[in-house]
C-alpha cells in the first residue's frame, strides 16, 4: 500500500484552528496558567503582566480585558500517554481578530450570526457560549453551528478594541 497523505498540519476543525484564510492578526504572549490547565480554543485575559502574560479568566474579568482565543500552532508535544499539556510560562499564540474554532460550554448549540460571550467562572472558564446571562459579552459572532463530532464552533472575532478609550479624559467608555 501506497502513502497517499503527507501532511502533519492540524486539521481543519480543531479546538483553536483557524478556520480560513480570512484576515486574522495573531500575537505571542506568555501562559501564566499551571501545566496543563490552559487549553487549545479558550477565550484568555490579560495576566499579572498585560501584554505580555496571559490567564483564564475569572470571575470580574470584563470584555477590556479579554486578549483573544489561544491558536493551536503546532507547537505543543504530546506526553507518553498521547496528552497535550500546555506548560506554565510556554509561549502562546493568541488570535486577537480572525475567525477561530473555541471550545463550546455544554448543551450550547449555537447558530450562526449569533453574539459570542466569554464564561468567566467554573470548570468551562475560558469556553464560549450563546447565553448572556452571567458571561461577558465580547465583540465577536459565530460564524456556523455546533460541530457534530466535538464541542467546538467558529466565531469570528472582529477587529476592534472591546472597549472605547477616550485618551482625552484618560477614562473608558462603551
Amino acid at each position: 500500500m501506497a502513502q497517499t497523505r503527507y501532511g502533519f498540519s492540524t486539521p481543519k476543525g480543531g479546538a483553536g484552528g483557524i478556520l480560513d484564510i480570512a484576515p486574522y492578526a495573531i500575537d505571542t504572549f506568555i501562559n501564566e496558567e499551571a501545566t496543563g490547565v490552559m487549553l487549545h480554543g479558550v477565550g484568555v485575559v490579560a495576566g499579572s503582566t498585560p501584554g505580555t502574560n496571559v490567564k483564564l479568566p475569572a470571575a470580574g474579568a470584563t470584555a477590556a480585558n479579554f486578549e483573544g482565543v489561544v491558536v493551536n500552532n503546532r507547537t505543543t508535544e504530546l506526553d507518553l500517554e498521547g496528552n497535550m499539556h500546555i506548560k506554565t510560562k510556554a509561549a502562546l499564540g493568541v488570535m486577537r481578530y480572525g475567525r477561530v474554532y473555541v471550545r463550546l460550554a455544554d448543551g450550547i448549540e449555537p447558530a450562526y450570526g449569533e453574539a459570542a460571550y466569554l464564561i468567566t467562572s467554573g470548570d468551562e472558564a475560558g469556553f464560549f457560549t450563546n447565553v448572556a446571562e452571567g458571561n461577558v459579552a465580547i465583540k465577536a459572532r459565530f460564524v456556523g453551528g455546533k460541530d457534530a463530532t466535538a464541542a467546538i464552533a467558529a466565531i469570528e472575532l472582529f477587529n476592534q478594541a472591546q472597549e472605547v478609550i477616550d485618551l482625552n479624559q484618560g477614562g473608558t467608555a462603551e
